[in-house]
């Protein structure tokens, strides 16, 4: 049986196809509430976690017109999920079936998915094998082309960043790392990233995530260009899709976007200002987008 907290939320765990323990936060209002309206299932970043989602989901599960159940997971080697002990299964396809393993434990037929950063990858992947589980999709700041100039600021602050000693150091130390790219975050709000990203070990911060997934981006070669997933965007061009982009983002490039809107008569471009990679969906004009483009959806 998942636990339940006071505030309804269950931490479930399901068992993902070769059998590692993985885990869901599920904030469910309950059949009566939801009224059939269908759940919405949220997929993190490269080494991010379900605490990501944590305000959205409970502004989605609580909408006091349209409540829907929310469902965010961590994937393997990020947050409550195990730890893989073959390293080469961090990776997208393999990440894209525990998806699938999930749905399938959670009970969940068909959903409207978010993903941020690999998460929108994976739902990339996801929309060209098992399209019957999407009924739309929103990207938090990803599309089929990953800006190597991105992806090696990523590398370097995963791999080249100081260890925080206190919470107080880790708001500071992501500032520092990010303030030039979130311009509209508060002190507040870097000290809630803080508590999103670290876990706490004995009263101090530790990043929560396998150290092999940032190890790995140190062997990948950014002088080549970056294998694409304009096939698989294909895929997704039968959904509705709400494209989220920050106005200082690296990851994602104003002219990646542009085409996407191209090759996909129904997407919904939001930019997000005075935010980079990723956004923060539960800041400023996010929520009110993710709101309207849901109430479109079934």
């Amino acid at each position: 049986m998942p636990d339940t907290d006071a505030s309804g939320i269950q931490e479930r765990f399901y068992a993902s196809s070769d059998g590692l323990k993985l885990y869901a936060r599920d904030y469910r209002p309950g059949e009566a509430v939801t009224a059939g309206r269908l759940p919405v299932v949220c997929l993190p970043g490269l080494t991010r976690n379900t605490r990501d989602f944590h305000p959205l989901a409970l502004l989605l599960s609580g909408d006091m017109t349209e409540p829907r159940r929310v469902i965010a997971l961590d994937s393997r080697g990020r947050g409550n999920s195990a730890w893989d002990e073959n390293k080469a299964n961090y990776n997208l396809t393999m990440e894209a079936g525990d998806v699938v393993a999930a749905c399938a434990a959670l009970g969940i037929e068909r959903a409207i998915f978010i993903g941020t950063s690999r998460g929108g990858l994976i739902l990339h992947l996801i929309a060209a094998t098992r399209p019957d589980l999407l009924e739309a999709v929103i990207l938090n700041d990803i599309g089929p082309v990953v800006e190597a100039e991105g992806l090696a600021r990523i590398r370097d602050y995963l791999n080249g960043g100081r260890r925080p000693e206190d919470w107080n150091a880790a708001a500071d130390i992501l500032k520092e790392n990010h303030g030039a790219s979130f311009t509209a975050l508060e002190n507040d709000d870097w000290r809630e990233m803080a508590r999103a990203i670290y876990r706490d070990i004995g009263g101090g911060p530790v990043a929560d995530f396998d150290p092999a997934i940032a190890e790995a981006l140190k062997s990948v070669d950014l002088s080549q260009p970056l294998p694409d997933l304009w096939e698989q965007f294909e895929s997704l061009s039968r959904f509705p899709l709400l494209l989220i982009r920050g106005e200082n983002t690296s990851l994602l490039s104003k002219e990646t976007a542009d085409e996407m809107g191209r090759r996909h008569s129904r997407l919904i471009f939001h930019a997000v200002e005075g935010q980079g990679h990723a956004p923060l969906l539960h800041l400023s004009s996010i929520p009110a987008a993710i709101r309207a483009f849901l109430a479109t959806c079934g």
